[in-house]
């Protein structure tokens, strides 16, 4: 609470600018060690992070702000002004226009030190900011082979310090070259410098439009990530898993740019090698979702669809939902299964799992309105296309009929308690026993 207070008092300052506030008040809870409240000087403070100045930097208006939330603020927000005077700023706000308040930075720096025995960590001297002759030169260097190595270490060291030293990175043609990297191992069947190549990939994408025009119609380099996703464990099953993690991380950002050729022509090898990763029990939730979407945007063309279903996702679905993750993971695999259940072979595989149905009607009205929607509209599809006897009276057993009872009870949208009321109705003559659903069976729409 002492921390949030003392957040709303500085908004308050910066918003008045008359204000006296002299110093903010805050607990430090860095390396989880229990420390005494702290004074803090204002003026230490970025006024868009709200946190200590690592790097500060001082712009035309006077005003001063840590590097990487200025520089981030104009990347994301697309604004050339300044965020607290509101007057305008140059459009070319590279490293020469924002002016390093040095001296600042030192009083930093030394009243971190001084207050070092309250748990305070020193503000380390910010590195010089990536030069791009150095860049173009790390890129030349990729193309050496005795070289490669070290140069993708040293890429992968600059492109995770922060945002500028990825757009210098981009701007040299890193993405691009990466991209014929990641394509000659797979041509050539290694893995030495992979891995730090598609991190490296993954951290200058966002900054870097030349590299995703580059995939384009590049059906090497799609072929390449399900080569690698593909990677046997003969070399160590933890450095091919991070492989594969970082290899789906990448091939997230690729689907959705690549056109729709590509997406047509994707191979069941690659859907096949999706599906065993979601099956591994040492993938990240970012992966999981990763692979998840990558499903998700190849699903709407048919011979993806079937595919998919091929691939034997459908039953992998189930069980990563059946360990009850997050609630965007369960909208992503509540969406999938809802397009994999309008094709017959989609339902023939979802039933073949003896808990697809119970799990379906126990996550609505649990999860999200969305989740709500793509559970009844999976349970409609079972019900009107593959209700066998024994389909039916697995609905009634494992409460799916009385789950859609509760929706029609629920405060639901009215489109929806439509589509149930026809799901029940549908199978009266089974579930007309059960004491649940005879109100709604037996009423009729006037």
């Amino acid at each position: 609470m002492a921390t949030y207070r003392a957040l709303l008092s500085l908004k308050s300052s910066l918003d008045d600018p008359d204000s006296s506030l002299s110093a903010l008040r805050l607990l430090n809870l860095s390396n989880n060690i229990s420390m005494e409240e702290v004074d803090i000087p204002t003026y230490f403070i970025c006024p868009i992070s709200l946190q200590i100045m690592k790097d500060p930097v001082t712009v035309e208006t006077g005003i001063t702000y840590d590097r990487e939330s200025i520089e981030q603020w104009f990347l994301t927000t697309n604004d050339m002004s300044c965020p607290v005077t509101k007057q305008p700023l140059p459009t070319d706000n590279s490293n020469d226009s924002m002016t390093p308040n040095h001296t600042l930075r030192r009083l930093i720096q030394q009243w971190c030190t001084i207050n070092a025995i309250n748990g305070v960590d020193r503000i380390p001297t910010p590195k010089f900011p990536l030069n791009r002759i150095y860049a173009v030169k790390l890129v030349k260097d990729l193309g050496v082979p005795h070289l490669q190595q070290a140069a993708l270490k040293k890429m992968e060291a600059l492109a995770s310090e922060n945002e500028r030293n990825r757009r210098s990175m981009a701007e040299a043609g890193v993405g691009k070259a990466l991209i014929l990297f990641i394509v000659t191992c797979f041509q050539e069947g290694k893995t030495n410098g992979l891995l730090e190549a598609l991190r490296v990939l993954h951290h200058v994408w966002s900054v870097d439009e030349e590299t995703k025009v580059a995939v384009i119609g590049n059906n090497d380099f799609l072929e390449s990530l399900t080569w690698v996703l593909g990677l046997n464990h003969d070399n160590g099953h933890n450095h091919m898993l991070l492989l594969k993690i970082e290899a789906i991380l990448v091939l997230k950002m690729t689907i959705p740019v690549v056109n729709t050729a590509q997406l047509e022509r994707l191979k069941l090898e690659f859907f096949m090698n999706i599906s065993t990763l979601l099956s591994e029990k040492k993938i990240s939730q970012k992966a999981v979702k990763s692979a998840l979407h990558v499903l998700v945007e190849a699903c709407p063309w048919g011979r993806n669809r079937m595919k998919i279903v091929e691939s034997g996702a459908i039953f992998q679905l189930i069980e990563l939902e059946l360990l009850k993750p997050e609630k965007h993971v369960t909208e992503l695999i509540f969406n999938l299964l809802a397009n994999l259940c309008c094709c017959a072979d989609g339902r023939a595989q979802f039933l073949k799992h003896d808990g697809s149905i119970a799990m379906v009607s126990k996550r609505i009205l649990r999860v999200s309105h969305a989740t709500d929607d793509l559970g009844v509209q999976i349970l409609s599809f079972i019900s009107k296309f593959s209700a066998t006897h024994g389909v039916v009276l697995e609905m009634l057993l494992v409460g799916a009929v009385s789950k859609l009872c509760m929706v029609m009870q629920a405060d639901c949208p009215a489109y929806l308690k439509k589509k149930v009321r026809g799901i029940l109705r549908l199978h009266s003559n089974v579930w007309n026993n059960s004491p649940c659903i005879a109100v709604y069976l037996l009423t009729r729409p006037r």
